[in-house]
């Protein structure tokens, strides 16, 4: 969620010190306890967490370039800002977007989703788009 966000003094202090270098013997130990950690967190005990050191454009970026081809067709909704910056950025990274409209801080309309996913006979659909938090 965007911020900004009060941060604990605590917290302000702790990030006083040196850095470990990402090269460094530790960081292996530190990574696996952090990733342990995640899974408390989202109260699992299978799969492997996902850590993605970037901002929410960054992640947006890294789930479309890595599941996704040029070209491939998106079905992806239009509900507000932060859904617009992501289709323009699903433009730019070249695929072919079907854009659906809805009110500004309306839901995504589910009906105008489930009439384009059957009208897809041959599957050309590749993903489909939604921001959560307008």
């Amino acid at each position: 969620v965007p911020g900004p966000v009060n941060i604990p003094e605590p917290v302000i202090r702790a990030m006083n010190r040196n850095n470990e270098d990402h090269r460094s013997p530790a960081i292996p130990a530190l990574t696996k306890t952090l990733l342990e950690d995640v899974k408390k967190i989202f109260k699992t005990t299978v799969g492997t967490p996902f850590i993605i050191p970037t901002t929410g454009t960054g992640a947006w970026e890294s789930a479309l370039t890595n599941t996704l081809s040029p070209g491939d067709r998106i079905i992806s909704f239009l509900i507000g800002q932060f859904s617009l910056l992501w289709i323009n950025q699903q433009q730019c990274l070249g695929f072919n977007v079907d854009v659906i409209e809805s009110e500004w801080g309306q839901g995504a309309n589910l009906e105008v989703m489930a009439v384009k996913l059957k009208a897809d006979a041959s599957h050309t659909i590749k993903a489909i788009c939604i921001v959560h938090n307008e």
